[in-house]
C-alpha cells in the first residue's frame, strides 16, 4: 500500500480504516474519512509481539497480557515512542497496540515495515463495519480499497486495558473479560467511567448509534408504550407477543452469545435501511460478551436520551 492510502481491512472484531501511522498525511486522511474528533485517539495494529518494541513499551504484566490473548481482541494501552506521532495519540503519552487475528490482515501487517493506525471503518458515532460492504456502504469513496475478509467472528471492538500501579484499567469492555484479565494479571481490574474526554478510542459517551432512536428496557412493556409505531426490536434468543407493526430481530434462537455478538452491528444498520421509527431492545445476559453488548447498546441509546 502508498505510504498516505485509506485501506479497508478486516479484523476478527470489526473492520478497520486503516493508514499507515508513522505518516501524519495519512493520519489525517482517517480522522477526515470519519468526520472523527482529533481528539479522539487511535490504535496502531503491529503482526506481533516482538514488533511492539519500536513503538511502544511493553511493561511485564502487560507483555503477560500480550502473550495469553494477543493475537486476539485485546487492545493494549502502553508508554508510547516518540516515533509514534502525536496526531495518533491525541497528544497523549500512551499509545494503544493491536494484534488483530485475522489471517488476511496478519499478512498484510507482516508485508509492511510500519504500524497501521486503523479505527472502525465507520463514520464517527456510528455503528461499527461488520463486512467489506458496511465499510463500501458508508466509505466508499474515501478510500482507495477494501480488504474483504468475509464477516467478522466476533463482531465488537477490542477489549481495551491500562496497567497501573497495582490494578488494570479496563478501558473499554470487549471479548476478553474483566475476569480473564484479572486471572492472567493478577491484579485488581478497575472499570472507569465513561467520557466524552476520551483517552482511548471509542468511548465517547454516545457511540454506536443507529439513525432510528434506540431505547433499552422491557421490550413488551416499550410495545405497549408504542402503539401507532413501526417498530423493530432486537432481542438475544425470544420473540415477543403484541407488535403489531413492524419486525423482531432474534440475535441468536439458539441461545448463543458469542452468534449474538457477531451478528449486533449487522442488525443495527440493516434497522436503518428499513427506516424504522424506533428501536427497542432488552439487556443481554450481563456476563462476557453479553456485558460488552450492553455496553455497546447503552452508548446507542446515549444520542437519544
Amino acid at each position: 500500500m502508498e505510504l498516505n492510502e485509506l485501506v479497508g481491512i478486516p479484523t476478527e472484531t470489526v473492520y478497520g480504516l486503516a493508514a499507515n501511522a508513522l505518516n501524519e498525511e495519512a493520519v489525517i486522511k482517517i480522522y477526515r474519512a470519519k468526520d472523527r474528533p482529533s481528539f479522539n485517539p487511535l490504535i496502531i495494529h503491529l503482526p506481533s509481539i516482538s514488533a511492539i518494541e519500536p513503538y511502544a513499551v511493553l511493561d511485564p504484566i502487560s507483555e503477560k497480557l500480550a502473550h495469553a490473548f494477543m493475537p486476539g481482541p485485546l487492545t493494549l494501552l502502553l508508554n508510547k515512542k516518540d516515533i509514534i506521532p502525536d496526531l495518533v495519540t491525541a497528544n497523549s503519552k500512551k499509545v494503544a497496540v493491536r494484534i488483530p487475528q485475522h489471517p488476511l490482515t496478519l499478512k498484510l501487517l507482516d508485508l509492511l515495515n510500519f504500524p497501521l493506525a486503523a479505527p472502525s471503518a465507520n463514520k464517527s458515532g456510528y455503528v461499527s463495519a461488520t463486512s467489506a460492504q458496511h465499510v463500501i456502504d458508508g466509505l466508499g469513496i474515501d478510500i482507495a480499497y477494501v480488504l474483504d475478509g468475509g464477516l467478522c467472528d466476533v463482531g465488537l471492538e477490542s477489549t481495551i486495558v491500562e496497567v497501573v500501579e497495582n490494578a488494570v484499567i479496563m478501558h473499554r469492555i470487549g471479548a476478553i473479560s474483566a475476569e480473564e484479565i484479572a486471572l492472567v494479571s493478577q491484579l485488581k481490574v478497575i472499570d472507569p467511567a465513561k467520557s466524552d474526554s476520551p483517552v482511548t478510542p471509542g468511548q465517547m459517551k454516545s457511540h454506536y448509534a443507529t439513525n432510528v432512536p434506540l431505547y433499552i428496557g422491557n421490550i413488551e412493556a416499550m410495545i405497549q408504550e408504542h402503539p401507532t409505531k413501526n417498530i423493530a426490536t432486537i432481542s438475544f434468543n425470544k420473540s415477543y407477543d403484541g407488535l403489531i407493526n413492524g419486525h423482531q430481530y432474534v440475535l441468536s434462537p439458539n441461545g448463543d452469545i458469542n452468534e449474538a455478538a457477531q451478528h449486533l452491528f449487522a442488525v443495527m444498520r440493516l434497522i436503518d435501511d428499513f427506516h424504522f421509527d424506533i428501536i427497542l431492545t432488552e439487556r443481554f445476559p450481563n456476563e462476557g460478551l453479553g456485558r460488552a453488548i450492553n455496553e455497546r447498546l447503552e452508548r446507542a441509546q446515549a444520542i437519544h436520551k
